[in-house]
C-alpha cells in the first residue's frame, strides 16, 4: 500500500528539472544537448540564483519565450526557509519547474540541494538533465584516480586552517589512494596555487583545471614541486583543483 500511495503522490506532483548552466561565456547549445532546450522550451516556472542571469540563460536557449510569460522564484544564500517551502506549492499544484544554478549542475556546491531534499520528502520527481560540471570534467581530465574521488568544496580562508586542511586532504589522499577536489573563490586563486606547490610533498600530483569548456580553457597535471616554475595567471578564472598523494 505504502509504495502505491507513493507512486499515485508522485504522478500528482509535478516535476522539478535540475537543467545544468554554462560555466562561463560560451554558446550555451555548443555544451547543452538538445533535452535542455526541450524542457526550458516546455517549462514557465522558473528557479534560479541571480533573477537577471536566469532570464538570459532562458533567452539564450529558447528565444521564443516570452520573458513575461514567466514566473520566477529566486534561491540562493538569502533565501529563508520559509521562502524555500514555499517552492514546492507549484510542485505540489502539479506543475513542472525548471531550477538553474549560475553556472555548472544545479545542487552541487550550490544551494539548490537543499531544495531537492525537499522534493524527496514530498515525493516529487527530481529529473537531472545531462550537462557541464565542472568537478567531473576536472576529474575526467586530471588523470589521477577516477575510481575513487571526493568533492570538498572550498578550503579555509584562514591561512593555518587552510594549510592544515592541506595536509590531511593529501593524508587522506595517500592512504586511501583517493583523488581529493576543492576549488577556491577565483580571485584567490593564484594564491592557493603557490601554498599548494609548497605545502604539499614534492612527489604528490597536482592537477589544475582552469576555464573548463571555454576558450580560454588550460588543465595540466603536473607533481607539487614542479608547480613552483609553472607559469599561469588563475586570478578570477574558474579554476578546480585536484591532488592525489603516493
Amino acid at each position: 500500500m505504502a509504495s502505491k500511495t507513493y507512486a499515485m503522490n508522485e504522478q500528482k506532483s509535478g516535476r522539478l528539472y535540475l537543467i545544468p548552466n554554462v560555466l562561463g561565456e560560451t554558446a550555451p547549445l555548443e555544451v547543452m544537448p538538445l533535452s535542455v532546450k526541450k524542457t526550458i522550451e516546455s517549462l514557465r516556472c522558473f528557479i534560479f540564483e541571480k533573477e537577471k542571469a536566469g532570464r538570459a540563460f532562458v533567452k539564450s536557449i529558447s528565444p521564443s519565450t516570452p520573458q513575461d510569460t514567466i514566473e520566477v522564484h529566486l534561491l540562493n544564500k538569502f533565501t529563508s526557509e520559509e521562502d524555500l517551502n514555499a517552492m514546492l506549492t507549484p510542485l505540489l499544484d502539479g506543475r513542472d519547474i525548471g531550477l538553474i544554478t549560475d553556472a555548472g549542475c544545479p545542487g552541487i556546491a550550490d544551494p539548490g540541494a537543499d531544495l531537492v531534499a525537499r522534493a524527496h520528502q514530498h515525493h516529487i520527481r527530481v529529473v537531472p538533465l545531462v550537462g557541464p560540471s565542472s568537478i567531473l570534467l576536472a576529474v575526467m581530465a586530471a588523470g589521477l584516480n577516477g575510481q575513487s574521488f571526493a568533492f570538498n568544496g572550498y578550503l579555509p580562508i584562514d591561512k593555518a586552517a587552510r594549510k592544515k586542511a592541506i595536509k590531511l586532504f593529501e593524508k587522506k589522499s595517500i592512504e586511501q589512494n583517493q583523488t581529493q577536489v576543492f576549488i577556491e573563490t577565483p580571485y584567490r586563486n593564484n594564491a592557493l596555487l603557490n601554498e599548494l606547490s609548497r605545502a604539499l610533498r614534492p612527489k604528490t600530483l597536482l592537477n589544475v583545471a582552469c576555464d573548463i569548456t571555454l576558450t580560454t580553457e588550460w588543465i595540466k597535471t603536473a607533481p607539487a614541486q614542479s608547480w613552483r616554475d609553472i607559469k599561469i595567471d588563475l586570478h578570477k578564472r574558474p579554476t578546480v583543483f585536484s591532488i592525489l598523494g603516493s
